[in-house]
């Protein structure tokens, strides 16, 4: 579980780190087409949560993401009966992917006010590492909720 901690705050590290680059070379809303069309870097300050839900609604964010990083804490430490190891690592790492993103969009809600996005794929709104990082872990919870009886029943 050490190793796993571990690498969640390198994940954290890696997301402010792509943050703090992308607010060096761009200002507010410049895009640079890497694929013309497809993906850009497009620097958005995002007043609301994962994909711009919830615009200017930041003075509740930094609680409702404090309380999603101690219920994550709670359930890494009383985590439920496994059929199998492979379901408690899948459910581990799906927790720390969701700890790692609330945690580095935390920092920039009390670190800027906002949360800093830049990645386009003109399709989609404008995200970033931990967005991604929850999105994946949301993922990874949904496979093992739905794979039957990977949770023993108490």
């Amino acid at each position: 579980m050490i190793l796993k901690l571990v690498i969640s705050v390198f994940l954290v590290f890696l997301d402010q780190l792509s943050k703090i680059v992308v607010m060096k070379k761009l200002y507010q809303n410049e895009s640079i087409p890497v694929l013309s069309d497809i993906f850009h870097i497009t620097l958005v300050y995002n007043s609301g949560s994962a994909f711009g839900l919830f615009r200017d609604q930041n003075w509740i964010l930094p609680y409702i993401s404090v309380f999603a990083i101690i219920a994550i804490l709670l359930l890494l430490i009383r985590r439920p009966q496994f059929e199998s190891k492979k379901y408690l690592h899948i459910w581990q790492i799906a927790l720390l992917l969701i700890l790692s993103g609330a945690t580095g969009n935390l920092i920039d809600r009390i670190k800027l006010g906002y949360v800093v996005d830049f990645l386009d794929f003109r399709i989609w709104p404008v995200f970033n590492i931990a967005d991604t990082l929850i999105s994946c872990g949301v993922i990874l919870l949904l496979f093992v909720f739905f794979k039957k009886d990977a949770i023993i029943q108490n």
